[in-house]
């Protein structure tokens, strides 16, 4: 019998003064800390807890076993990954024997998270209870950093990720009211021509590391010809308002 659980840990958009009260109390007296990254880096969700782990903690960093060299949909990759997540699952269990484990997580878990490849594997086996504590989305730091809100009325928001090809993102611009587009990086060319395409550009803002100390913020026309992977495009809701707000 396993007397500990795995327990993965939103950690909100990157203020830590945005984490959750729990989120930091199980942060500063865990003894087992897990989380992604990829080979040669610190690890984003990583370096969102710095100072805060307990003295006694012991660090276990999963490494990607690779990044974009093979295409997603290469059985080669697909392959790999699996095998990646098959791994950390037992590895994980087997930590949980005596007591609980903690997998960081950017933003809240659930959105995009890498820990639900694990997740659905752990709770698949049934071998030992999982725990997800919710953090607030990075996109929700990300649309407060503009200053404007991101919806009214009847405003219909899509969030969207850059790497959809063109017919779907297009698609997706033409019906949705607001937009949130995420893992934007190299793609950000390609984003904004079809926003142009739109004739939303002049809407849209684009926000590089969302609430953290090296922000910014800026309208998506003046934006560099590329961005860090965790940057997010941002197109307002225009939307059914009282007369006195428009």
């Amino acid at each position: 019998m396993n007397r500990g659980k795995i327990i993965c840990v939103g950690l909100g958009p990157g203020d830590p003064e945005l984490m959750s009260v729990k989120a930091d109390r199980l942060l500063r007296s865990a003894r087992h800390v897990a989380y992604f990254r990829k080979r040669g880096h610190p690890g984003k969700a990583r370096s969102l807890v710095n100072g805060m782990l307990h003295a006694e903690v012991t660090e276990y960093p999963m490494e990607y076993p690779l990044t974009t060299e093979i295409a997603h949909d290469d059985p080669r990759y697909i392959a790999q990954l699996s095998d990646f997540y098959l791994d950390w699952q037992a590895r994980l269990t087997e930590l949980t024997r005596s007591e609980d484990v903690i997998v960081l997580c950017e933003g809240d878990p659930f959105l995009y998270g890498s820990f639900m490849h694990l997740y659905v594997r752990l709770r698949q086996a049934g071998q030992v209870p999982v725990e997800v504590l919710a953090g607030i989305p990075g996109m929700v730091g990300c649309w407060h950093a503009t200053g404007i809100p991101i919806t009214w009325g009847d405003d219909v928001l899509s969030v969207l990720p850059a790497t959809l090809p063109d017919a779907p993102l297009r698609e997706h611009m033409a019906r949705s009211d607001a937009l949130v587009i995420m893992k934007v990086g190299r793609h950000l060319g390609r984003i904004r021509a079809l926003l142009a395409q739109q004739g939303k550009l002049d809407q849209g803002w684009l926000v590089i590391n969302g609430t953290m100390a090296d922000q910014q913020v800026m309208p998506l026309r003046d934006a560099p010809e590329r961005c860090p992977y965790f940057s997010i495009v941002i197109v307002h809701g225009q939307g059914r308002r009282p007369a006195n707000d428009m």
